[in-house]
């Protein structure tokens, strides 16, 4: 629950689900923690077979769903399916399924994603694995994408004047630190500003080389390891 826990929920959800994945149409969610990983829109034109459409939307969500994945159909008549386009899109469901009176007619879906707005015809027959292959390989793209935008961020520097011009460029600072509070204390009272004081973020588990001698950008002492250093914006 929001209150037990909010803390990690603003962090985790609002810094990482909606600030690094998320665009301006909205949420971009991974399959795997989105609640509603697929759904199944119809998109019936004039004269069209429409209760043809829906119970093959019907059909589709139902196999899915034996599946294992989390699937529902979109049935209402008071939106067109633009609207709801735009609807889920904006709640970040991974993959959306359309169904008109082509897709019928060729025993096939048409697929889009919504990470980078793919769009895909799958045909009916194992359609189930298929749609799961597109939700791993969303899975791997969010994460690849992420880390891509993560790493084009990181600054190694050694030296305090190359740790404030990092900052200034708000770049994740990774630094040579001789792992003392007290230090710490200090970065934060001499970069203390409008944006808010450095601070560590995190020591990685899989150290950096650290040669002998190296020295602590900020105390000048020897350094015992490296740390990523940053602002919170």
């Amino acid at each position: 629950m929001v209150w037990q826990n909010s803390w990690g929920f603003t962090t985790r959800t609002i810094g990482v689900m909606i600030m690094v994945h998320g665009d301006d149409k909205g949420l971009v969610l991974p399959p795997k923690v989105a609640s509603t990983q697929v759904v199944v829109i119809p998109v019936p034109y004039k004269d069209a077979n429409t209760q043809g459409i829906y119970d093959a939307c019907a059909t589709t969500v139902k196999e899915l769903n034996e599946f294992g994945i989390r699937a529902e159909a979109d049935l209402r008549d008071n939106y067109s399916p633009g609207w709801k386009y735009s609807h889920w899109e904006m709640k970040g469901v991974p993959l959306r399924i359309e169904i008109g009176p082509k897709d019928l007619a060729n025993n096939q879906v048409r697929a889009v994603r919504r990470d980078n707005g793919a769009k895909t015809d799958i045909p009916v027959a194992n359609l189930a694995e298929q749609v799961k292959d597109v939700l791993i390989t969303i899975q791997q793209n969010l994460f690849d994408v992420a880390k891509q935008k993560r790493d084009a961020c990181v600054q190694i520097v050694k030296t305090w004047d190359e740790f404030t011009v990092a900052l200034v460029q708000k770049k994740l600072v990774l630094a040579p630190w001789c792992d003392e509070e007290d230090v710490e204390k200090d970065v934060k009272a001499r970069t203390k500003g409008e944006m808010g004081a450095a601070k560590t973020l995190c020591s990685p588990f899989d150290q950096p080389e650290l040669p002998e001698g190296t020295l602590c950008f900020a105390s000048g002492k020897p350094a015992k390891k490296w740390t990523y250093w940053g602002r919170s914006y």
